[in-house]
């Protein structure tokens, strides 16, 4: 730290408690200045050949007969004006970075200029700033941090202007060329403590980031802005830096965030922070930063400026973000554990975005859902699967509405979702957490799946599940049947290729498999009409085909499967055993027999349940 000390003489000033201050001497003293609550015992002369304005208010004083004078207002208190009366007595004085600033106000509201003497004070400190403390990194930061205390003063001598634009030409510097000591320590194992850098390639380019992080947000931002009007700094690097700002002030705890005695600074801070946000969507903070800045954001209750402006800038890149920076808690008045709401927000604001962008045309171009959908095909695919995922976190939350669920649902194109397992997920957690669902409200959530969608484990999950309608269960069980239709067609194929001597057998096979799909789809057609009546006139039928099922040594599918197949079979008599054995012959029998109801979530392991449903 830079130090300048003035004057030559031992230091005569002593205390008589908190409040008095006198010089000791043989002359007695003929003043008495009050600064505050501080009485200042002192001798005229030495004032007088320093300062204008005490040489008015002694005149003053002389008139009125008193023998004291009131400094009202004065700049750094009783602490600078010990400063100012020493250098008159010429007594030793040591100016540094946490000092300078109230000394040079108050030598210009005492007037000590080079009117009155020649190498008055306000001179000498002037020397000082320009030649020592402005040149020095850590020394401009302490004395701006020191402003603020001693506004308007240090504003009208222009001491904030020069030390902002003293920081900021530093910042600007090549890395290369920076040869003082910085705080650099969110990359380092060890503790807080100075950086020396030891080679060039050693300083990072956001060396600065953390010291400017000691100054308040109003002087944070004024600097900020200085590097911007300078140029040279990048949207990436301005992202690391507010975020180091925002760890270094904004509080953990929630309850700290919203206090009465923080809430007006910390609503401050974040609004400051947004505004400060680079506008490069390519570059900039992370989408999980400036989630978690939402977060802060909604708790403090911004401006509706910064909150679109915050929003915009998650949309361009919410493809980046994951699930738990989405889970935002939500506020009065919502009933919801997480603002479901301001998702959709985001969601729809994305939407927006990627249509300028001409990704949604590219994306529903491709008629086959092929998943090389061009350049805009991938943030879908993210934002897709995010959603998806969302949706499965705050399906158990019970005040969830049908419609917010649906609404956020459906904002994601159909090929922005090939597979369906995640909403399948989602919608058989919503199911169990909310089971008042009407039937109508069950079709209605159920109409979002796309059953062709599904891959092997949800649907063997799906055509066990008792929450689902019964509508659903039959649509799995027959795309399952032509899944495995088009397998065996696939095999007869390669066959026929391979053994073309038997091109009658195959031909008779893969015919009897297109009858069997034929058969099955019309046999579900007639079912989806008649189901709740026919189920109850043909309970005994089925009861006795499972049984003879069970006699010829066939394992069972799960209870509802089975009721379902049997009845799809059995309805149709005119073809008899030999239609049963053709679409025996198409499909795949199960290797595991189940429990009827013995269900269990999506998504667990699949290792003891090795079966398939065709």
């Amino acid at each position: 730290m830079k130090f300048m000390k003035l004057g030559s003489k031992p230091d005569a000033f002593h205390s008589d408690g908190n409040l008095i201050r006198y010089v000791s001497s043989d002359l007695a003293t003929d003043v008495t200045v009050s600064v505050g609550e501080v009485k200042f015992f002192l001798h005229k002369f030495p004032l007088l050949s320093k300062s204008t304005r005490l040489q008015k208010l002694m005149l003053k004083a002389d008139e009125e007969e008193s023998d004291e004078i009131q400094l009202v207002g004065f700049p750094g208190g009783p602490k600078a004006f010990d400063i100012c009366a020493k250098f008159c007595y010429g007594m030793t004085v040591t100016l540094n970075a946490y000092n300078v600033v109230a000394a040079r106000c108050a030598a210009e509201y005492l007037g000590m200029t080079e009117d009155v003497d020649r190498g008055n004070l306000i001179y000498k400190i002037e020397v000082f700033l320009n030649t020592s403390i402005l040149r020095a990194w850590k020394d401009s930061i302490i004395v701006l941090q020191t402003t603020k205390s001693l506004l308007p003063w240090s504003e009208d001598l222009n001491i904030i202007g020069r030390c902002i634009n003293s920081i900021a030409s530093k910042i600007s510097m090549d890395p290369t060329k920076i040869t003082w000591s910085y705080t650099h320590n969110r990359k380092l194992a060890m503790g807080d403590g100075i950086v020396e850098h030891e080679s060039v390639e050693s300083v990072p380019k956001d060396w600065w980031a953390e010291d400017i992080c000691e100054l308040g947000i109003d002087m944070y931002k004024r600097v900020m802005i200085a590097m911007k009007s300078k140029g040279g700094m990048d949207g990436a690097l301005t992202g690391e830096v507010l975020r180091t700002y925002a760890v270094r002030w904004l509080p953990d705890s929630v309850d700290s965030l919203i206090s009465d005695d923080h809430i007006i600074r910390n609503k401050s801070l974040v609004e400051t922070i947004i505004s400060l946000l680079p506008s490069q969507a390519s570059l900039g903070c992370s989408c999980s930063f400036l989630l978690k800045l939402l977060k802060f954001a909604v708790l403090v209750d911004v401006d509706d400026s910064a909150w679109e402006e915050l929003v915009t800038q998650i949309s361009l890149k919410l493809d980046q973000a994951s699930v738990k920076d989405l889970l935002i808690p939500a506020r009065p008045p919502q009933c919801t554990v997480y603002d479901v709401e301001l998702v959709i927000c985001i969601v729809k604001r994305f939407l927006t975005q990627r249509k300028q962008c001409r990704d949604v045309d590219s994306f529903e171009k491709n008629e086959k859902g092929n998943l090389e959908v061009g350049l805009g095909g991938g943030p879908w695919l993210n934002v897709g699967g995010l959603v998806d995922a969302y949706l499965g976190e705050i399906a158990s939350d019970p005040n969830l509405t049908l419609c917010s669920f649906i609404e956020l649902s459906r904002l994601i194109p159909e090929m922005a979702r090939p597979i369906h397992d995640g909403l399948y997920r989602a919608i058989d957690i919503y199911l169990k957490e909310h089971p008042d669902l009407s039937k109508a409200e069950k079709k209605q959530i159920c109409g979002l799946l796309d059953v062709k969608k599904f891959t092997m484990d949800a649907s063997m999950h799906a055509a066990q599940n008792e929450l689902l309608p019964l509508r659903i269960v039959v649509q799995v069980l027959y795309f399952e049947q032509m899944r495995a239709a088009s397998s065996t067609q696939q095999i007869n194929s390669t066959c026929n290729k391979t053994w073309s001597s038997t091109p009658n057998n195959e031909e008779e096979r893969e015919g009897k498999t297109i009858e069997s799909c034929k058969s099955l789809r019309k046999q579900m057609d007639i079912m989806t009409l008649e189901e709740r009546k026919e189920l109850q006139k043909n309970r005994k039928t089925i009861s006795k085909k499972s049984s003879l099922y069970s006699q010829s040594g066939a394992q069972l599918l799960p209870s509802r499967s089975r009721r379902i197949f049997d009845k799809i079979w059995g309805t149709d008599k005119g073809n008899g055993e030999s239609k049963s054995s053709e679409t025996s012959g198409s499909s795949q029998s199960p290797t595991t027999s189940l429990v009827p109801g013995d269900t269990k979530s999506f998504g667990s392991s699949s290792r003891d349940r090795r079966y398939s449903i065709s």
